[in-house]
Order: structure tokens, then sequence, then C-alpha cells
């Protein structure tokens, strides 16, 4: 989690984001952003054990942009 609200600028350049740094960006509940993973309607990566949110694909959701 950010302790301090990154700028958006320095969002964009970070390839990726935990879930519970994406539920802050998103104003959402960590567990409604695993809920969102499971469902398929916020993109993610599994590598490993972890999940990450691809922050390109995340930008592209939220400007309306469902590629």
């Amino acid at each position: 989690m950010f302790a301090n609200p990154p700028t958006l600028d320095e969002l964009r350049a970070r390839p990726t984001l935990t879930v519970a740094e994406a539920a802050q960006v998103l104003g959402i509940g960590r567990n409604t952003a695993y809920i969102a993973v499971h469902t398929g309607d916020l993109p993610s990566l599994r590598i490993g054990g972890r999940v990450l949110i691809p922050t390109a694909r995340l930008f592209a959701l939220l400007e309306g942009d469902d590629a």
C-alpha cells in the first residue's frame, strides 16, 4: 500500500501494482479487488504465488478502453 499517494506519472512508470495498491488507486477494498481479479473484471498476472495488476491495462480500463 502507498504511504503517500503517488502521482499518475509515478504510477504509469511502474509495470505492475499489487492488488492492494490497485485497490487503493481504485478506491475499493482489497477483498473487493481480489474478487474482481477472480471474476476477470480486473486484469491480472499470476507470477508464482503473486497476483499483480498490469498498470497499463488498469489505466486502459479506467480510460474506457476494453482492449
